[in-house]
C-alpha cells in the first residue's frame, strides 16, 4: 500500500466512517436532549412558567463558548448552534403552553 493515491483513498474512507459515526452520535444526542427539554416544557406549562429563561440561556451560551474554546471549536459557531437549539426548544415550550 505504498501507492499514495491508494493510501489517500484509505485515509479518506476512514475519516468518512468516523464522520458518519459522529453524525449518528450527534443525532441521538440531540434526540435525547429534546426529550428532556420537552419534559421541561410540559413542566413549565403545568406550572404556568414562561417558556424561556433568558438568564439561563445567557449562562448556557457563555458555558458553551468556553467548552468550544477548550474543544478547539469556533465559539461563534457553537454560540449560533446553541441559539438555534434554544429557539427550537422555546418553540416547543410554547406549543405546550397552548
Amino acid at each position: 500500500m505504498n501507492n499514495p493515491v491508494t493510501r489517500a483513498a484509505t485515509l479518506l474512507k476512514e475519516h468518512r466512517e468516523s464522520i458518519d459515526r459522529l453524525d449518528a452520535i450527534l443525532v441521538y444526542t440531540l434526540g435525547e436532549r429534546f426529550k428532556h427539554t420537552q419534559a421541561v416544557g410540559k413542566l413549565k406549562a403545568e406550572h404556568d412558567l414562561p417558556p424561556s429563561d433568558p438568564s439561563r440561556e445567557s449562562a448556557q451560551i457563555a458555558r458553551l463558548e468556553d467548552l468550544a474554546k477548550e474543544a478547539d471549536l469556533d465559539p461563534d459557531f457553537a454560540k449560533a448552534f446553541l441559539n438555534f437549539i434554544i429557539q427550537e426548544v422555546i418553540r416547543h415550550h410554547k406549543k405546550h403552553k397552548n
